[in-house]
């Protein structure tokens, strides 16, 4: 497979909450030979509270990345599943209206009409690397894991900015994870939304919305859910054992990042430091299931 190669925007998650998402997704596409170039001065898309301040400033702060990229001449890559979102729907604002476009320019001073494509991490893989591949590459099958994959709501919604094949029912997860020798649980729950953007101002709704969800993932007999959203992660992490609620919270059940699941099955190094850093220590099982030497 020859290289391929994109302007990678990183995002604010990947360079902070989220570090084991960025590190381990660097180190997984140096292992599927997909060259990351980060986008130069790159800034904050603006998820998730700017397009919910001002539509013009939800427009412009992706654009400033997007214009970016037009002069590096490369299609974009991002991660983190707001992000994606937030690039994708203003690159189609602004490539359908002219007017608009010229606003944005006028605040970003440079021109945002970027015609290449902003894609996700888990299209590529599926559709440019391949799940072949990935066998091919494979050093450790995940047996054992029972994982339920997780979309949440910014990977498949709005339908025109999907990076999934369907929107009710996406499985690029499901194929890469299953591809690693782990056990796909079947749910009807992948979509369903974590409550991110209340996580701090309505922690009561999003503590019933998390533990919904492991409920769920409990009774489809799983003892792992994998993601694809920094935001989704941390929520059903830091969600899982309010202090104080009506109703009893116990679950224990830890969150991956299909990156991280890569580069577990891949044998990279430094595998234990990504799953080190997550609030729900997913450690225990790994090290149960004999996965490896972590």
């Amino acid at each position: 497979m020859s290289e391929l190669t994109f302007s990678y925007f990183p995002g604010c998650s990947q360079s902070g909450i989220a570090d084991e998402y960025g590190t381990s997704t660097e180190a997984v596409c140096t292992g599927l030979g997909i060259k990351l170039k980060e986008l130069p001065d790159w800034s904050c898309c603006g998820a998730s509270s700017g397009h919910m301040t001002r539509d013009l400033l939800g427009i412009s702060l992706p654009a400033r990345n997007l214009a970016i990229a037009k002069k590096e001449g490369h299609d974009i890559i991002t991660v983190c599943a707001a992000c994606y979102s937030r690039l994708k729907s203003s690159q189609l604002r602004i490539l359908e209206d002219e007017d608009l476009a010229k606003k944005v320019e006028r605040v970003v001073g440079a021109d945002p009409r970027f015609e290449g494509k902003v894609r996700h991490l888990l299209d590529v893989i599926i559709r440019d690397v391949g799940l072949e591949r990935i066998k091919e590459i494979r050093k450790v099958e995940l047996e054992g894991l029972k994982a339920v994959p997780y979309y949440g709501c910014l990977l498949v919604r709005p339908r025109e900015v999907s990076c999934c094949d369907s929107i009710e029912n996406p499985d690029e997860i499901d194929r890469i994870v299953r591809s690693l020798g782990v056990e796909v649980r079947d749910w009807s729950y992948k979509t369903d939304c974590c409550g991110g953007s209340l996580s701090l101002s309505r922690t009561d709704i999003v503590a019933r919305l998390v533990n919904n969800l492991f409920d769920r993932a409990e009774e489809a007999g799983a003892n792992c859910i994998v993601t694809a959203c920094p935001m989704c992660q941390g929520n059903l992490e830091m969600r899982q054992v309010p202090a104080k609620f009506s109703f009893k919270l116990n679950h224990k059940m830890p969150v991956f990042y299909f990156t991280e699941l890569l580069g577990l099955a891949i044998g990279l190094p430094d595998v234990d430091k990504w799953l080190g850093k997550h609030l729900i220590d997913p450690l225990p099982l790994i090290r149960q299931l004999q996965l490896s030497g972590v």
